[in-house]
């Protein structure tokens, strides 16, 4: 395994993208038509689950891209350690769009401009001997995209208000739930393609410790109340810091009341998809009327890592820098495929968030369903202790084999020392057939049964009953400090 630093420093430098935007620039007609239609099918159902009071009718009744292409710039080609092949790229949108979205009880809603930003990693994986050589792409914002939206006619009252915001806020939850890493948007470029092989891993663990801030000032306070209420009482904020990396869930510190030097010396475990991905750290005053901004740090897993494990960063509010720091350090871990690892990091673990190890379950397909194809609404559920997934469930439509229908999702578990120590407690994998909310057949694996398999690897078509299979994997893996 190539040490940490030749692993962080292996670009070869970046290139001009001119040849492919000529090519998107040709495509763009049709690009405009499939992606109106997949933001249709995408996008409006969930407007509707997500969007609060009467903003949820809200469909779309115009939709064109307008002529604008979609620009890139800054290509960086890598292969990856599955023998793939790894395409980053920036992306940059100034679309001229005509979107038109009206619904009940609200005023009709139209968007002249989008601009998105962001920086793109396309996989190219697995490579074969058949013809077209690439089984599959997948498409992930590294980081999460900026998204500005134009409003014109009634919205542009909202422009600053609800609407912009709400809207905004949704559809950057679409885009990160569906292609910011660790999600990636696949798409199948041959139909034999096998999911196993195509299924990129997380590189592994950062260990973030949030150590200390200095020169915290409280913010200025909003309302006149607040602010007669601070000239009279010394405000000292109650500072919390939270940090987000990727699309994974957020994690906060704890509050450290009235103090403007605050030391938290707290520790969290982030999976790791790529070097580039942006470590946000944000610094909140802890106040019942609602918190404040006292200041925003930033730094890369890989900046932090170049550095020997330890920034100060400069907090900004507001766009502008401040006096005050933040001081984090950082540990960086493989992911290996050795129990004796697992166990060993599990007895190394300083408290009960620390990652030990990982459990990820990948779902290719089911095989050989019987009923009505108008009917079948298949879906797999896997269960593990009180963890629960879900893939998406599929519906006939002309040429889409419902009776053999392919899921290709990977759902992840962060292990922890208690779950290895004694996984009896949480029981078996239970992978299940799902027909709508109905369970029709299901298969268990017990985890020491994965802990025997080669290489930790328990890949099958699990027999779920009448007749039925589901084909999955399920591999553990414990975790080494980097080199």
């Amino acid at each position: 395994m190539a040490s940490l630093v030749d692993t962080l420093t292996a670009s070869g430098g970046t290139e001009p993208a001119g040849f492919l935007n000529d090519i998107v620039e040709q495509l763009w007609p049709n690009i405009n038509v499939a992606g109106a239609q997949i933001a249709k099918d995408v996008v409006e159902p969930i407007l509707a689950s997500t969007l609060p009071g009467p903003l949820s009718s809200l469909h779309f009744v115009k939709l064109d891209l307008g002529h604008v292409p979609i620009r890139f710039s800054n290509v960086d080609v890598h292969k990856t350690t599955t023998q793939g092949i790894k395409l980053d790229m920036d992306l940059d949108w100034e679309g001229v769009c005509d979107i038109e979205l009206d619904g009940n009880h609200v005023p009709k809603i139209g968007i002249e401009k989008v601009q998105l930003k962001g920086r793109l990693s396309v996989l190219l994986c697995p490579l074969t001997n058949i013809i077209p050589l690439i089984g599959a792409a997948q498409v992930a914002f590294i980081n999460p995209p900026s998204l500005k939206l134009d409003f014109t006619n009634a919205a542009s009252i909202a422009d600053c208000f609800l609407i912009e915001k709400a809207v905004r806020n949704t559809i950057l939850g679409i885009i990160s739930g569906m292609a910011v890493l660790p999600n990636r948007f696949l798409v199948k470029l041959d139909a034999n393609n096998d999911y196993f092989k195509t299924y990129q891993p997380h590189h592994g663990i950062l260990r973030l410790t949030v150590e200390k801030a200095t020169g915290i000032t409280a913010p200025k306070k909003k309302s006149g109340a607040s602010r007669l209420l601070a000239k009279i009482v010394k405000d000292v904020p109650d500072c919390y810091v939270k940090v987000k990396i990727g699309a994974e869930e957020e994690w906060r510190t704890s509050v450290q009341k009235n103090n403007q030097e605050p030391v938290w010396n707290e520790t969290h475990d982030f999976l790791v998809t790529d070097y580039e991905q942006i470590i946000s750290l944000d610094i909140q005053d802890d106040d019942l009327g609602g918190d404040d901004d006292i200041g925003l740090g930033s730094t890369t897993v890989k900046d932090i890592l170049l550095k020997g494990g330890s920034q100060d960063l400069t907090l900004v509010h507001k766009g502008d820098p401040t006096d005050a720091k933040l001081t984090v350090h950082a540990k960086f871990y493989n992911f290996v495929a050795d129990a004796q690892l697992l166990s060993a990091a599990g007895s190394e673990v300083q408290s009960k968030d620390q990652i030990c190890g990982i459990v990820t379950i990948l779902v290719a397909s089911a095989l050989g369903l019987q009923g009505q194809r108008d009917e079948l609404n298949p879906s797999i559920r896997v269960t593990w202790g009180d963890k629960n997934f879900l893939t998406a469930a599929k519906t006939y439509t002309p040429g889409v084999d419902i009776f053999n229908p392919s899921f290709d999702q990977a759902f992840r578990i962060p292990l922890t020392a208690g779950m290895v120590a004694n996984p009896e407690a949480v029981g078996n994998f239970k992978i299940s057939l799902m027909n709508k909310k109905v369970e029709s057949g299901s298969a268990e694996v017990a985890f020491q049964d994965v802990l025997g398999a080669p290489g930790l690897v328990r890949e099958d078509s699990f027999d779920v009953g009448s007749g039925a299979v589901v084909r999955a994997s399920i591999s553990i893996h414990g975790i080494q400090l980097a080199n």
